[in-house]
């Protein structure tokens, strides 16, 4: 799993930064998995979810990939890339949210499985992953219209479960929530490195572990969140332990709409 996170380092070695830690999820996780600083997760016949952010001067790119390493599951797979593909079709200002939700659920079903209804795509702003608006991946009725030069996620999510998620164990995934200060002088240090590295996008501890002593980042951690400066992001679990995958693009919206995240 560790292995895996050297994404992060290509990532720099391109000149970007990572938007947030690269999340690699397993089988029924949908979403947040981030390797831990001791890490020792070996990745054998599972389905993996290879989510990454990468953002230039705070300019956001999202992309997601599901890899079936046991062939079991391919139709699973290609369902959640169907479904975005399918979406990424209708792209248009002007077009009701629920109808790239109705889109992305109708294509899921029609393939055997179901849409997490509990997870959904996002607005993409300047140093802000998730923006204003939810991309659903079902039909909740949402009568919002898409406006040109809006950039979007399209995120949807299949399963062989029930189709929603329950928040589990941390992550190690944190983010600044507040510009209040903290009076303990390691957090305040801290606190500062955060600001000035991370600009309000979440980082991982293991980012935090290089740059200062671990008995330092957890007592750091712990008062922060405790003041309510910083929180940490939850492991999302299917609710009946069903295996998910997962697609993703950022698109520009157009009348000839942009993939930001495909080459």
């Amino acid at each position: 799993m560790l292995f895996l996170c050297k994404f992060e380092a290509r990532i720099f070695q391109l000149k970007g930064k990572p938007a947030f830690p690269v999340q690699i999820s397993l089988n029924n996780t949908a979403a947040h998995y981030n390797a831990f600083v001791d890490d020792k997760t070996i990745i054998k016949d599972d389905v993996v979810k290879l989510d990454i952010g990468v953002h230039v001067n705070g300019a956001i790119g999202d992309t997601a990939v599901t890899v079936c390493l046991n062939k079991e599951h391919d139709e699973l797979v290609k369902a959640s890339e169907k479904a975005l593909e399918n979406a990424l079709k209708i792209i248009k200002p002007g077009l009701k949210l629920w109808k790239i939700g109705e889109e992305i659920e109708n294509t899921i079903l029609s393939l055997g499985f179901k849409p997490v209804k509990n997870l959904t795509g996002h607005s993409i702003e300047l140093y802000n992953e998730h923006a204003g608006l939810t991309i659903p991946n079902f039909n909740n009725h949402d009568d919002t219209k898409l406006k040109e030069d809006e950039v979007i996620a399209i995120e949807p999510f299949a399963t062989t479960g029930v189709g929603f998620i329950d928040e589990k164990k941390n992550s190690e995934i944190y983010k600044v929530i507040s510009d209040h200060q903290t009076r303990d002088a390691i957090s305040r240090s801290i606190l500062m490195f955060m600001n000035e590295n991370y600009n309000g996008l979440p980082f991982s501890k293991r980012w935090l572990v290089k740059k200062f002593k671990p008995f330092e980042v957890n007592f750091a951690l712990n008062n922060l969140i405790k003041e309510g400066i910083v929180m940490e992001y939850k492991h999302l679990v299917e609710k009946s332990n069903g295996i998910v995958s997962q697609s993703e693009h950022s698109v520009l919206v157009k009348d000839k709409p942009i993939i930001l995240t495909k080459r």
